[in-house]
């Protein structure tokens, strides 16, 4: 018999996996458990080995155990009801069914908001600058980078436009103005928009920045040197991973303007920039000067415009002064030789570090005649070797044969010691300067360029949107951008949006894994990856030290266990703690949290073919009724109906139908000359 894996997925019932090697039947079963709302909320696996004989460790074996984690940890649905049916076969191609793009609505109220839906409006509505870079050469200073508006190579959503940087290693520059100047009056600010890679990045930025409104504004030459209230978004270049969040203060003192730099985000961008997928970049800058930077609508970057930013919107009070300088008697020596110590009387400064060990002796069979490298004697001249240009010719030195057997070869010498006598240079100790007066700073004075700006919040204006970008890849996506004061509006264009796309393409890709979730978990918190190792590496040694033993070392093995613990008992805390704890804290860590279970979920989860206590009852009742009446007698019930009577005789027809089957089956398996029975696929009986 040969080797096969069997494996059926119900996504509402336990997964099963069936495999046979040589006779050989190993079974195991997967529990999936879903919350109140549908999807799986945790992962719970156990797995049951049967083992008939004694069985070495095998790769087909790992292999089937893989089979059965993949078929657990990839069954994802929205519908617990169904069944899913998978069948892949090579060379076939899984086809997901894509949503249709469907418009956004865009509020009345809202100051810019452009989901590219439509190509011919991209000319009207956006300007491509015509500029040139200052102080550029001639053919790297123009802004001549192509965009297109198109529907993105591995878009997940039918008929889904978007702007899409089309060149390599070139200036782009593109902005559009919005339908009303954004003024800081007391309104939050709410910026996003969509990135896709689509082909990785290398090199380049995909960050937008908010243009300040000036009356002098020419969007046909907008380029690097523009004015701009708010620069905001991904960049990288390396490994250098950047999220953007720069604001442009005016000093309200000398009207001079300073770039704001916010801190680095806490959490790991890496993978944004990796994984091929589209991600919403969000800013929400608020009146009483805070912040928050979100990704997908997680945060990553939040604080004060007063305290977060670099430099900081206010200078400091006072200030080094520039024109003072350190005393020349100032002592800054905080440690110095002891003038009163002296050289003891026996300290020989005179005396070498190392001596001749005068005791040592030359070993037996050293080779005093042999030189430790001799010419090679199978080294020939070259032939284009000239004499009397070159010089006379000798062959290579190697090591000397005759003395790898040898303790040593030439001359022998006696090896050198350290001197027990050494001291070396005598100084004095080094005690504490009474007159040290610690580091020398400079004075500190009124800082005349001081200002208190309490509410930086209030910035210039907003009057345009605009890409100014140098990339060294192309195909760059930028959609659904959005300019707003509304929290509201904002959240619905996100579900018009986002929220779809990001759907369809976990839908494209498979759905969520575990590996998404557990990368996911370990980007808030890195430490988790020590105790996913010990989850995932612990059972894997146990099995295959299971797997590897015979019956009786494996009942050596635990009953080694069990006497030990016996001996001390908080062996036992730490079984428990090493095998069942970790998982526990993965649960707790990975699975989302459920909310609480619903009453209708309850009435449902009672609807099971499996028999109940309160089950067992009516049963044993309805039996009692059926053979004693329904007036308590001991005469039997006959009052049956009609219907009833009809359906048990149908009954009996297809049990006599189902015994007919089984008896010609078990003919054909008499006659058969296999040695092995294939198993009988019966019929259920009707109840």
């Amino acid at each position: 018999m040969g080797t096969g894996i069997q494996l059926s997925i119900n996504l509402n019932k336990p997964i099963d996996c069936t495999y046979r090697h040589n006779g050989y039947q190993f079974d195991a079963f997967l529990t999936l458990r879903y919350d109140a709302e549908g999807p799986v909320s945790c992962l719970f696996s156990y797995l049951q080995i049967l083992r008939t004989i004694k069985m070495k460790f095998n790769t087909v074996y790992i292999l089937f155990l893989g089979v059965c984690l993949i078929g657990a940890t990839s069954a994802d649905t929205d519908d617990e009801d169904d069944d899913v049916q998978v069948e892949v076969e090579d060379d076939d191609e899984v086809r997901v069914e894509k949503p249709q793009f469907v418009p956004p609505t865009i509020q009345k109220n809202v100051h810019f908001a452009d989901s590219f839906n439509k190509k011919d409006e991209f000319k009207s509505r956006w300007t491509v600058s015509q500029a040139k870079k200052d102080g550029a050469e001639e053919n790297l200073s123009k802004y001549d980078g192509k965009w297109k508006v198109e529907v993105p190579k591995s878009s997940a959503v039918e008929g889904d436009l978007g702007l899409v940087l089309k060149s390599k290693a070139k200036h782009h520059a593109v902005a559009s103005k919005l339908n009303k100047p954004f003024k800081f009056d007391g309104k939050p600010l709410f910026v996003q928009y969509e990135v896709k890679y689509q082909d990785g990045i290398d090199c380049g930025g995909a960050y937008v920045k908010l243009l300040s409104a000036d009356p002098a504004l020419d969007l046909k030459q907008f380029h690097d040197k523009t004015p701009y209230t708010i620069m905001f978004g991904p960049d990288k270049c390396g490994l250098d991973n950047k999220l953007h969040f720069i604001f442009r203060h005016k000093n309200p003192k000398t009207g001079e303007i300073e770039e704001k730099h916010a801190k680095k985000p806490s959490a790991a961008l890496d993978s944004y920039f990796t994984d091929k997928k589209t991600h919403k970049y969000s800013l929400v800058i608020n009146p009483d000067n805070t912040f928050e930077v979100s990704v997908d609508g997680s945060v990553v970057n939040s604080g004060s415009l007063l305290e977060d930013f670099s430099p900081p919107v206010n200078p400091p009070k006072e200030i080094e002064d520039p024109n003072d300088k350190k005393p020349e008697d100032w002592d800054e020596k905080e440690k110095i030789p002891d003038p009163d110590a002296e050289k003891p009387e026996d300290w020989d400064e005179n005396e070498p570090e190392k001596i001749v060990d005068s005791e040592a002796t030359k070993p037996d069979g050293w080779l005093e005649d042999e030189n430790k490298l001799v010419p090679d004697p199978d080294a020939e001249k070259p032939k284009d070797w000239d004499e009397e240009m070159d010089g006379e010719w000798e062959a290579p030195l190697i090591e000397n044969p005759k003395c790898s057997d040898a303790p040593g070869c030439g001359k022998w010498e006696q090896p050198m010691i350290k001197n027990p006598k050494y001291k070396g240079k005598w100084r004095p100790p080094m005690i504490d300067n009474p007159n040290y007066q610690g580091i020398w700073k400079p004075r500190r004075i009124p800082n005349p360029n001081f200002f208190e700006d309490l509410d930086p919040y209030k910035m210039t204006p907003i009057n345009a949107v605009g890409l100014e970008l140098w990339s060294m890849t192309d195909e760059i996506v930028f959609d659904n951008f959005l300019v707003t004061d509304d929290k509201g509006v904002a959240e619905k264009w996100t579900e018009q949006t986002f929220q779809i796309k990001s759907a369809a393409e976990k839908a494209s890709s498979g759905g969520r894994s575990v590996m998404d979730a557990i990368s996911d978990a370990t980007r808030e918190r890195p430490w988790l990856w020590a105790l996913i190792l010990v989850v995932v590496v612990l059972p894997i040694v146990l099995i295959i030290a299971y797997c590897c033993m015979s019956k009786s070392e494996a009942f050596a093995y635990f009953t080694a266990l069990k006497g030990a613990a016996e001996e001390r008992p908080l062996l036992w805390a730490v079984y428990v703690v090493v095998l069942l704890l970790p998982v526990l804290l993965i649960s707790i860590c990975l699975c989302p949290r459920s909310g609480p279970i619903k009453p209708e979920t309850l009435a449902e989860a009672k609807k099971t073919d499996a028999v109940s206590p309160d089950d067992e009852k009516k049963e044993e009742s309805a039996d009692k009724e059926e053979k004693t009446g329904p007036g308590g007698d001991n005469k039997p019930n006959t009052k049956k109906s009609k219907a009833s009577l009809e359906a048990t005789e149908d009954d009996g027809d297809d049990e006599d139908e189902v015994d007919a089957e089984e008896e010609e089956e078990e003919a054909q398996e008499k006659n058969s000359e296999s040695p092995r029975r294939s198993p009988r696929k019966r019929k259920s009986r009707k109840d």
